[in-house]
């Protein structure tokens, strides 16, 4: 292909039937199939923005015997509509290799709204906001300090697919379930506050290390063969070990908290939950995800203006956008900013 490697000026997101296509693109998902023709490849392309799925049909798939996830390639096609989906029939598909100069990974992986950075930070606050034991303080801030965790929790993505699964999204979960507990502290003063709170940062702690993140964001081999909730208590044993001023009684519930947060043994939970902080985590993390799985089919939704999504398999319904309730104060607020001030004549 004529065109160098370098700045992406072609996104997903912006593609509509009948444009030329001659970009970079993340290769997600590859596999080939039959046809009465000859074998052709089914193809996902990511970028930043979003997913589209490709074709190479034969002869041309023959030239391309494997195909491997994850690969960068370079791309030139033309976006067609295929029952109302865009899809793009590939011309020309090269296969870049890593590390590929002049790339910005930014522009291939989804990434949450917020920096990483931000919020790890807003979760340190909530400890200096809420936390008043000091063994609990000191615990949490050893955990985030270390170089290693700090370093995976500022990459790591929330799931695989499901909810949050993109670059910051473990932190932005972490944040919205810990957000929510502690507004439900409010609302029932007689929860355990601090207790709630260690086990909503530490809840996911092992996906980290459970899922891989980067280009290809799949489960380690660690987190095929032991799960996140082992693999956090993993990560979490050697520092409660190390701060014998934190009473036996609150590490023993802070385990349970990070054990039994799926709910429910079909879940995936080791136990059930059994005090109200850990019934108040689990409801807290569910409401988390979920209401991101809705926001994401509402982002898609916009694209189209449509008032249902399709069926989503992991809500096992179809989501409505309701009619929002009419800001009045911003009306009211439009209204006086457009007044004239002028005196009236006589």
């Amino acid at each position: 292909m004529a065109r160098s490697v370098g700045k992406k000026s072609q996104y997903i997101q912006s593609l509509s039937p009948g444009q030329t296509v001659d970009d970079i693109f993340l290769l997600a998902g590859a596999n080939q199939a039959q046809s009465k023709n000859g074998p052709y490849w089914n193809l996902s392309f990511q970028d930043a923005t979003g997913s589209i799925d490709g074709k190479i049909w034969s002869p041309k798939s023959l030239e391309y015997p494997i195909l491997e996830p994850g690969s960068m390639v370079r791309v030139r096609g033309f976006v067609e509509s295929y029952r109302d989906k865009n899809q793009l029939k590939v011309d020309q598909m090269e296969v870049l290799d890593a590390p590929v100069p002049g790339i910005d990974l930014s522009d291939f992986m989804p990434a949450s709204k917020t920096p990483p950075e931000e919020l790890l930070e807003a979760l340190e606050d909530m400890i200096t906001e809420h936390m008043r034991h000091k063994p609990w303080k000191t615990l949490c801030r050893k955990v985030l300090d270390n170089e290693d965790i700090r370093a995976r929790l500022l990459a790591a993505p929330g799931a695989k697919t499901v909810h949050h699964a993109y670059v910051g999204g473990l932190l932005e979960h972490t944040l919205g379930v810990a957000r929510a507990c502690m507004a439900l502290c409010d609302v029932y003063p007689n929860l355990d506050r601090q207790t709630l709170l260690a086990g909503a940062i530490f809840h996911d702690l092992g996906k980290a290390w459970e899922l891989s993140g980067g280009l290809t964001n799949d489960y380690t081999d660690e987190g095929r063969l032991f799960g996140h909730i082992q693999i956090g208590m993993e990560k979490l044993e050697p520092f409660l070990a190390r701060c014998p001023r934190l009473e036996a009684g609150l590490k023993m519930h802070l385990k349970h908290l990070i054990t039994s947060h799926h709910g429910e043994h079909e879940f995936g939970s080791p136990v059930r939950p059994k005090t109200p902080e850990a019934f108040v985590l689990h409801f807290a993390d569910n409401m988390d995800a979920k209401l991101n799985i809705i926001d994401q089919a509402y982002a898609d939704m916009d694209k189209t203006g449509a008032d249902w999504s399709p069926y989503m398999r992991f809500l096992e319904r179809n989501v409505f956008r309701p009619e929002p309730t009419p800001d009045n104060a911003k009306k009211q607020n439009a209204k006086a900013e457009n007044q004239c001030l002028l005196p009236l004549k006589a």
